[in-house]
């Protein structure tokens, strides 16, 4: 926890966009002041088939999965900073979103070993 789960379609091509977008995600929680480093983790899931009713044919969304606690300024700020970031270096992706939940402390269950 927390969970940066990044989806794209046609927007990411190759290791270093792929590498790019994952530090990216991992910077902004970095950055955000409310998040250790050492708890951040980052996925990336492709699309080969998706379709957009609005007719675009490139997107990545983000979600942040969270313990729940953090206001709604502190989530904002996260949101904002991470499409920012993504707009920046991927400025052709023609869809860029972000979702940040929170995951309910009293079920949330992890083991490491």
């Amino acid at each position: 926890m927390p969970h940066f789960i990044i989806e794209h379609g046609n927007a990411l091509n190759g290791e270093k966009d792929t590498n790019d977008a994952m530090q990216i995600a991992f910077q902004c929680g970095e950055a955000c002041g409310f998040i250790g480093p050492a708890d951040i983790k980052v996925r990336l899931r492709p699309y080969t088939d998706f379709l957009a009713g609005d007719g675009r044919t490139s997107f990545i969304h983000i979600t942040v999965r969270l313990l729940s606690g953090r206001t709604a300024a502190q989530k904002e700020s996260l949101s904002i900073a991470l499409r920012d970031a993504l707009d920046a270096r991927f400025p052709k992706v023609q869809s860029i979103s972000i979702e940040i939940c929170d995951m309910d402390r009293g079920s949330y269950k992890k083991r490491l070993v």
